[in-house]
């Protein structure tokens, strides 16, 4: 059953669902006792997170654990992606900036891009835009 991208997006919406993903994801606590001592959830929080995570087919049980879907593994490096993009948002800026300039040579462009930008697969993707490899 394909899942809507929002029903996906649902169930990452907060801070405290976000972590409870990461923590399945990471493999640190599989259990609910060890999840609810490491992510500080009311039982009715978690388990509603829980159940969401779960109709995303995020995640799922396995073994009596609580491990990622394939598709969970995808969203999981997605968020990874989104994360180191969140943290180096003012390069991203910078770029911006530059880019509506326009002036700045294509060479030029992929040294600012090279220097700035660390995470190979985000310096891909604005390679692409930034310097025109569509």
């Amino acid at each position: 059953m394909v899942q809507s991208i929002v029903k996906i997006f649902e169930s990452l919406s907060d801070e405290q669902s976000v972590k409870l993903f990461t923590t399945i994801a990471t493999g640190e606590s599989t259990n609910t006792l060890e999840l609810r001592t490491r992510v500080p959830l009311t039982r009715k929080q978690y388990y509603s997170r829980l159940s969401r995570m779960i109709g995303a087919g995020l995640v799922k049980r396995k073994g009596g654990k609580l491990v990622l879907t394939a598709f969970g593994k995808i969203v999981y490096e997605s968020l990874k992606i989104v994360e180191a993009a969140n943290s180096i948002q003012w390069k991203l800026k910078a770029l911006d900036s530059v880019d509506a300039s326009e002036e700045l040579p294509k060479e030029e462009r992929r040294k600012l891009l090279d220097n700035l930008i660390e995470n190979e697969f985000i310096k891909e993707i604005l390679s692409e835009e930034y310097l025109g490899h569509k």
